[in-house]
């Protein structure tokens, strides 16, 4: 079956292929194949919404969910208006969402996200997957489920060599260790505080505070995290010397992805 999202704070594009997940592909018509846990979804643009590819109401339940339907993006830019920079930025990336994402998967892929690039961060996944995952064929030609922390705890370096993940070898099987022996436990995050839940994250080796502000932003929508990287120090070194400003509230993760793009397209030399 076919649901129509009507909304204009929805850009594919702009959503799936901003550093915030790496299990997405572009197909040749435009639309967009990807997966969540075991859930595979076609998704295209329309001018005013998307149109979602799905099996019943349920999978379209799920999939409103994961690209946060809940949350009033209008508003939230309506407030950042209030900061001239920030009116800019989230006029012009009104359509990123902050996707409600799998915690597990998460938290390894931003660990194989440090010092690295979207390309190589989506290919070390993709192997990570098609090693280890399971194949759910479909019809735009199968994806694999991100295996569980079950499986790679299991694993051994020499096991994880072929991904070409380099010294993030360590850091994943200590963190599929520590989530499977429950010395971690994900789920408790949701009801920590944002402090709270960055010092639980920042036990596993290898997690400081940028993968942390990744998970708790991408897995557990804690919007107060603000990822900071190059770009975003960048920003603040230039537009926010005294801190940043108050209309930000508790929504700053969200302005940084505003930013992030923002300023990514204006400055395409910096790596």
């Amino acid at each position: 079956m076919e649901y129509f999202w009507k909304t204009d704070c929805l850009d594919l594009a702009q959503t799936l292929e901003s550093g915030q997940c790496f299990r997405w592909r572009r197909l040749d018509d435009g639309a967009y194949s990807g997966i969540a846990g075991r859930h595979v979804l076609r998704v295209r643009q329309s001018e005013n919404g998307v149109w979602f590819t799905v099996g019943n109401e349920a999978e379209a339940e799920f999939w409103l969910r994961y690209f946060d339907n809940e949350t009033d993006y209008p508003a939230i830019i309506k407030r950042f208006a209030a900061d001239p920079t920030l009116k800019a930025a989230s006029e012009e990336n009104r359509g990123i969402r902050i996707l409600r994402q799998e915690p597990f998967e998460t938290l390894i892929s931003f660990i194989i996200s440090q010092n690295n690039n979207i390309p190589r961060i989506t290919g070390i996944i993709g192997r990570l997957c098609e090693s280890f995952g399971e194949r759910i064929s479909d019809e735009y030609g199968g994806m694999y489920t991100f295996p569980d922390a079950q499986t790679l705890a299991a694993l051994t370096p020499d096991d994880l060599a072929p991904l070409r993940a380099g010294f993030r070898v360590r850091y994943i099987l200590d963190a599929a260790s520590k989530v499977y022996s429950g010395a971690v436990a994900l789920d408790s995050i949701y009801e920590m505080t944002y402090d709270e839940g960055k010092q639980y994250l920042k036990t596993i080796t290898g997690v400081g505070d940028k993968v942390a502000d990744c998970v708790l932003l991408f897995a557990y929508h804690k919007t107060e995290a603000f990822p900071s990287d190059v770009w975003i120090k960048r920003v603040t070194a230039e537009y926010y010397a005294d801190g940043l400003p108050e209309c930000m509230g508790e929504y700053k993760g969200i302005a940084q992805q505003y930013l992030f793009e923002y300023f990514r397209k204006r400055t395409p030399a910096v790596k």
